[in-house]
């Protein structure tokens, strides 16, 4: 078996073999088959795709490139969004569902492509360890129902590997690599209710609703498939989640959040993604579940986990920065806002330091976008739109005002939750 024959067979766009693809990720790790030519396959797959089957092939041969986390902890739940713009929902969802005596234990990723990671704003807390052995992990989470690290250990390193080459190959999109990425990484820790978060949209790593719907169909399936209770929320990315984009920004308005002053959309979708977590985890009613969950969230006890959850990992959330420069952005003209567009505000954020565009980059956890206005609102000539909070790199006047459409008509606020897949 040669790797340029299976490079060149999907450039034939004919199916790989589950022998192929064991050869092609074992030989990736192990270092024989290069960086470069990996490269080349996996812009194959997000050219071409992988059948059904393939996907899933794949997604268990990473699983099983290394170990697995078995915990004897019930209930378990594990959540996970494909990333988006603003998107700050686990730091709110991971206590929010502890609270209410649903044990979460979840590894999270760093920054892809012009989203942010959830690794990236947490280490926005001085002291705050993403990293810890598997007992000290188990520990935590029999301690306290929460913990949160980076890929640990010798965990899917297939996909940890290959997931730092898929965001400086162009190749975050494809949707059986975010399938088998997602996937591979959720069974392997061991949850025994994994909820999803599908964003779709703009600022999505998935632009189309139909792909969308496709991807979540094939998680859940995978999912079910291995004896978890699995869902997917589809939700919208068609502008910034909340009104924080960037690390620090993103932690302090998930703070506020968990205090009981979130912004609309956001406290939406938190409350249903909990609320998924806690009903299928303790096999109640989503009535029940909601109502669960927002007594938590208002009652300050959801916050009251956050704060145990981060000092028992070593976070001073006293250490939270924000860039001391900051430059307003004014309306242009009177009317109501249309379109925000969700894409070149995370490349915009990306270009202040708040991202990265290679896998060495150095990300600036202080600087990042406020935004005042969100579709269906109102805006006056002059009206601030939004601040821009920076340090050495600043973006343009202009290009802020292009990610914005203002008309005269009144445009009504989109709905944050599309569909759910069960």
């Amino acid at each position: 078996m040669d790797i340029l024959e299976i490079i060149e067979k999907k450039e034939k766009n004919e199916k790989l073999s589950k022998e192929e693809l064991e050869f092609t990720i074992k030989g990736f790790l192990d270092g024989t088959i290069k960086d470069y030519q990996m490269s080349a396959f996996l812009t194959e797959i997000d050219l071409l795709g992988l059948t059904e089957e393939e996907t899933i092939n794949l997604t268990n041969i990473m699983l099983n490139s290394g170990d697995k986390i078995k915990l004897d902890i019930k209930p378990l739940a594990d959540k996970h969004s494909t990333g988006g713009v603003g998107d700050k929902t686990t730091l709110i969802v991971a206590p929010l569902v502890a609270s209410l005596g649903v044990n979460v234990a979840k590894m999270s990723g760093r920054g892809l492509g012009h989203t942010g990671g959830t690794i990236d704003k947490l280490e926005s807390i001085k002291g705050f360890k993403t990293e810890m052995t598997l007992s000290e992990f188990e520990n935590q989470v029999k301690k306290i129902g929460i913990a949160l690290v980076g890929q640990m250990g010798n965990l899917v390193p297939a996909d940890k590997k290959i997931y730092a080459l898929r965001d400086v190959t162009g190749t975050v999109d494809s949707i059986p690599l975010i399938a088998s990425s997602v996937m591979s990484k959720k069974l392997a820790s061991g949850a025994d209710t994994i909820v999803l978060d599908l964003k779709v949209g703009k600022g999505a790593l998935v632009e189309n609703l139909e792909e969308a719907k496709e991807l979540g169909n094939l998680m859940v399936k995978i999912g079910n498939m291995n004896g978890k209770n699995t869902a997917c929320l589809l939700s919208n990315m068609d502008q910034p989640l909340g009104y924080a984009v960037g690390n620090s920004l993103e932690v302090i308005e998930s703070i506020e959040t968990l205090k009981g002053n979130g912004p609309e959309d956001l406290n939406e979708l938190v409350i249903r993604l909990s609320s998924l977590m806690v009903c299928l985890s303790k096999n109640i009613k989503l009535e029940e579940a909601t109502k669960k969950v927002k007594e938590n969230l208002y009652n300050g006890k959801g916050y009251e986990k956050f704060k145990q959850w981060i000092e028992a990992q070593g976070g001073d959330l006293n250490t939270l920065k924000v860039a001391s420069k900051t430059q307003d952005i004014l309306a242009d003209k009177d009317g109501y806002i249309s379109k925000i567009d969700a894409l070149k505000i995370g490349k915009l954020a990306r270009a202040l330091g708040a991202g990265r565009l290679t896998k060495e980059d150095k990300i600036n956890h202080e600087v990042g976008i406020i935004l005042n206005k969100k579709v269906g609102d109102k805006v006056n000539k002059g009206e601030k739109l939004l601040t821009v909070y920076y340090e050495n790199k600043q973006v343009s006047e202009e290009e802020i005002l292009n990610c914005y459409e203002i008309t005269e008509k009144y445009t009504k606020k989109p709905n944050i939750i599309i569909e759910m897949i069960k």
